[in-house]
């Protein structure tokens, strides 16, 4: 069986190469008969969508002499291998690239991007131009055009640039919603400078959140510095993706990639090329995930939506009723099955329409009405605080850990709420759970607290070691806190 194995292997081999294929035959008696496929040809891909790619350099302007100045070797280097003209220290800038004489251009980077229009628009990511004094496209036949910056949004790593040509070869858009996890992809870019090199795996996943605005498209494609921007192509010879970032511990290619989804891509390319900026919606809340552990304790089931941190102050989730501690599981009919869900659904409604956004609060299902806004890039919302600086106490507490005491009416007309209790004391394993001096208890599981008293009894009847969630105000933010009921 081993010499099997080794005839099948070697056959494949050959296939890759676009020599015939032969399907191995078992042996009698076998178990199985294993067949081999020829590995998949990607010449005409490249023939056809290879033109469509092109390598981009930035420059920008800084005063002559500062910072390190490259050794001879590097900028021999660059010039030789990359195409990249390095000015020698204190070489004085060429006429008319509109540098004063305490100025020249320095290159920051190079990267990759892909026409997706005949008359020059160019897609790449928004960190390959971020802050560039001059950006540079170079078509694979090596015609170079000064690019003039469309607009860029940062949220996607989406940016758009303009080049004077017309006739260009534009790829083709896919439909990255019909991407599939084991399907082959290619990838054309300029790593390290290399114009026009391509590299291919499959697609390794799909929704990956990596902290992003955007799920991305999970590869094993080599992407390395210099694909930044470049396009990810199905076999179909359609863009499905536009390379973005890597996972490695060296600064090379590890076997993991992400692309942006062309789909988010192209809608952002349209708003960029309409006003120059993205437009999206905003109802003003902070976020977090839903644990499992948090799922079981409020009844949700499995472990889905996003949990209300904090509620922007006269913003359209405050207007439409929203609390701390909801937990958002639809929004405009779509379901909202991580918290990173939700920012991207609310971005996608247009500002001013209504939508009803589905949340449980308290064990219950409610359906609320919300006016959506309009999101401001540079408005911050602020992040709540603790209540105070007090360190965990371990007087004598209940058996969730804690001594609280009612809120005055003052209180509660401060904080916004409707009943809750002020914790007073924490013994250390609930503060090693989380909970604060300060903190305002206002629920426990399904139940909202109004009194101490209430809050005691309901301690002394939770099963000892078992996790409850517990909703806190902290500051302008709520949150939950899961604590584990104490023997008396």
């Amino acid at each position: 069986m081993k010499r099997l194995i080794g005839v099948c292997l070697s056959v494949a081999l050959i296939a890759g190469a676009g020599l015939p294929v032969a399907a191995c035959a078992a042996t009698p008696g076998s178990q199985s008969t294993p067949v081999v496929r020829g590995l998949p040809d990607f010449t005409g891909l490249v023939e056809k969508d290879g033109p469509s790619v092109v390598n981009i350099r930035t420059f920008k302007k800084v005063p002559v002499g500062s910072g390190e100045e490259m050794d001879d070797q590097t900028r021999e280097l660059l010039r030789r291998f990359f195409g990249i003209p390095v000015p020698a220290p204190n070489a004085p800038p060429k006429g008319g690239s509109g540098t004063t004489p305490d100025e020249e251009e320095r290159p920051t980077g190079v990267a990759s991007g892909f026409i997706i229009s005949p008359d020059g628009y160019v897609m790449t990511n928004a960190h390959v131009v971020d802050g560039a004094d001059q950006i540079l496209v170079t078509l694979t036949d090596k015609r170079e055009f000064t690019a003039k910056l469309v607009g860029v949004d940062k949220r996607t790593d989406v940016a758009l640039v303009k080049i004077d040509a017309k006739n260009l070869p534009a790829v083709r858009i896919g439909d990255s919603s019909k991407v599939k996890v084991g399907e082959w992809v290619v990838a054309i870019g300029s790593p390290f400078g290399l114009e026009n090199t391509v590299t291919a795996g499959i697609v390794s996943a799909k929704g990956r959140d990596t902290g992003d605005y955007t799920p991305f498209i999970q590869t094993d494609v080599a992407v390395n510095p210099g694909n930044s921007g470049g396009p990810l192509i199905d076999m179909n010879g359609d863009v499905v993706g536009i390379n973005s970032q890597i996972y490695s511990r060296t600064g090379g290619f590890m076997g993991i990639s992400f692309a942006i989804p062309i789909d988010e891509a192209m809608h952002v390319a349209d708003e960029l090329r309409k006003q120059g900026y993205v437009v999206r919606g905003k109802i003003g809340v902070q976020i977090d995930g839903v644990s499992r552990e948090l799922a079981e304790s409020l009844g949700l089931g499995a472990a889905r939506g996003a949990l209300v941190r904090m509620v922007e102050k006269g913003g359209a989730a405050e207007k439409a009723g929203v609390q701390a501690g909801d937990v958002v599981t639809r929004f405009n009919g779509k379901p909202v099955d991580r918290a990173s869900d939700l920012p991207r659904l609310v971005g996608e409604t247009k500002p001013g329409s209504t939508v009803p956004m589905q949340l449980l609060r308290m064990g219950k299902m409610l359906t609320l009405d919300v006016k959506v806004g309009e999101w401001v890039m540079d408005k911050k919302v602020a992040s709540g605080s603790a209540a105070n600086g007090a360190l965990p106490s371990s007087a004598a507490t209940n058996a969730l850990g804690a001594r609280v005491i009612d809120l005055n009416q003052a209180q509660i007309r401060q904080l916004g709420v409707n009943g809750g209790v002020l914790v007073e004391a924490v013994s250390d394993a609930a503060a090693h759970d989380g909970l604060r001096i300060g903190d305002v208890i206002v629920g426990v599981g399904n139940t909202a607290i109004t009194s101490a008293a209430q809050f005691d009894a309901i301690g002394v009847g939770l099963p000892a070691g078992k996790q409850v969630a517990v909703l806190v105000r902290r500051g302008d933010a709520g949150i939950y806190v899961l604590l584990r009921p104490q023997k008396q």
